[in-house]
This record gives C-alpha cells, structure tokens and sequence, in this order.
C-alpha cells in the first residue's frame, strides 16, 4: 500500500512540474516538491483530481482574480497561492 501511494506521489509531482507553461511548472511544481511527501491518501487524491484541471483554469485561478470554479478545489488554490505569497 505504502508503495502505492508513493508511486502516485512521484507521478503527481511529475505532473505537476510539468504542466506546460513555465508559470504552472513553477507554481504548481514547487508546491508539489514542498507538499507531497507529507500528503495524505485522500488530499494526494484531490491533488490528483486538480492536475487534470486545464492549464487555463488553473493559471487564472492561481494568477488572476477568477473565482475557484469548483468549489472543491477552494482550498487547495488558497494553499497554493499562499504557499508562493499570493494571496
């Protein structure tokens, strides 16, 4: 099991490094290096969940005043943006 959620852990911060514009590399991929090994089984599956969001969305929610779209992402964008002092 413990393998498991490491595999998805590398895989998620792989991802997350490498979303295709160096804003997103950057943002999301920093708060992946810093946050993942510590992250719990439900919150790497909502991190999961977040990475599949398209970069457009994800760009304006974490660099522009967008609302969070779904709800269930508001926290975990909070977190992003503080993380990086943005918000």
């Amino acid at each position: 099991m413990s393998e498991d959620i490491e595999i998805r852990r590398r895989r998620a911060a792989w991802r997350a490094g490498h979303r295709g514009t160096k804003e997103l590399d950057l943002l999301v991929g920093r708060f992946a290096e810093a946050r993942l090994p510590g992250m719990a089984a439900a919150d790497l599956a909502l991190f999961e969940r977040f990475l599949a969001v398209t970069d457009p969305e994800i760009q304006s929610w974490l660099l522009g005043p967008s609302a969070v779209a779904d709800p269930v992402f508001a926290d975990m964008v909070a977190d992003i943006r503080n993380f990086h002092g943005l918000g």
